[in-house]
């Protein structure tokens, strides 16, 4: 069953390459290994031991290739389970260990949240309040793809059958995907959701009707909202625009929603001088 939310969320500080991926249309794929938790996308191996029947599913597997030599097939046949157990971990750990440095070297990740109204997400990745958060139709690519982060007190358990089906390109590549979409429970305010990427340090380009809202952040310079505005009015005329005020009541931040004129179309109206 797939949850993923109509709407996605990307809370943005405003500076001179948000604005640039914002006038191209562009999402960013980074490097998870500028991530700032530790164990993000970077877990250790944690390989649980193979059950009997995996065992023996390996074995049957090994079994069929044809370049086995008698020797080694009638050695493969008599070799005691337990044995086999521990190469098959042992295989199965190391094999993790390269897919991991792989993942950490060349695929890209971009994040998302849940709601633009999170205060630790405004703290955090909106600029201080002073930034923006970009609101995405999930319909849209490369949102369809987003996958949930999943939050735990331990670190995720991989099956070493997963890591042999994806070393043989078979079906166990979505299931692996488990540990880089796996945090700890401190990072659950987030509420995150993650696209990736091929490559890292790509930018992604989404059609104009994919960008839905702006939601600015209440601490936001007018000369900075005013730009955006511009920007996005030139291409997306049904994108919507947010203001962010605190609550005088409530420790929240609400928005409201707004319709942008430019300075032009204000002073041709006679609103402004």
């Amino acid at each position: 069953m797939n949850d993923r939310p109509a709407k996605l969320y990307k809370y943005e500080r405003i500076d001179a390459q948000t604005l640039r991926n914002l006038k191209a249309q562009s999402i960013y794929f980074g490097s998870p290994r500028g991530f700032n938790d530790p164990y993000d996308c970077a877990i250790a191996p944690n390989i649980r031991q193979p059950t009997n029947e995996e065992v023996e599913k390996v074995r049957a597997l090994y079994l069929q290739d044809k370049e086995l030599t008698d020797q080694q097939r009638r050695e493969l046949v008599n070799l005691a389970v337990e044995k086999l157990a521990k190469l098959l971990h042992k295989s199965s750990v190391s094999a993790f260990k390269e897919q991991i440095e792989n993942f950490l070297t060349t695929r890209g990740v971009a994040c998302f949240a849940e709601s633009p109204d999170n205060l630790l997400m405004w703290a955090h990745y909106g600029g201080k309040y002073k930034g923006m958060c970009l609101e995405f139709d999930t319909s849209y690519e490369p949102f369809t793809k987003a996958r949930k982060v999943a939050y735990s007190k331990s670190l995720p358990e991989v099956s070493p059958m997963a890591i042999l089906d994806s070393v043989i390109e078979t079906n166990g590549t979505d299931h692996l995907m488990t540990p880089y979409c796996t945090k700890s429970e401190s990072w659950a305010y987030e509420k995150e959701w993650r696209a990736f990427h091929m490559q890292a340090g790509t930018l992604y380009g989404y059609k104009s009707e994919a960008l839905t809202g702006i939601y600015f952040g209440p601490d936001v310079e007018p000369e900075m909202r005013e730009i955006i505005c511009l920007v996005l009015r030139g291409q997306n005329e049904k994108v919507a625009f947010y203001e962010g005020r605190r609550s005088a009541t409530e420790f929240k931040v609400g928005f409201q929603r707004f319709t942008y004129t430019s300075y032009l179309v204000a002073k041709q109206m006679g609103l402004r001088e």
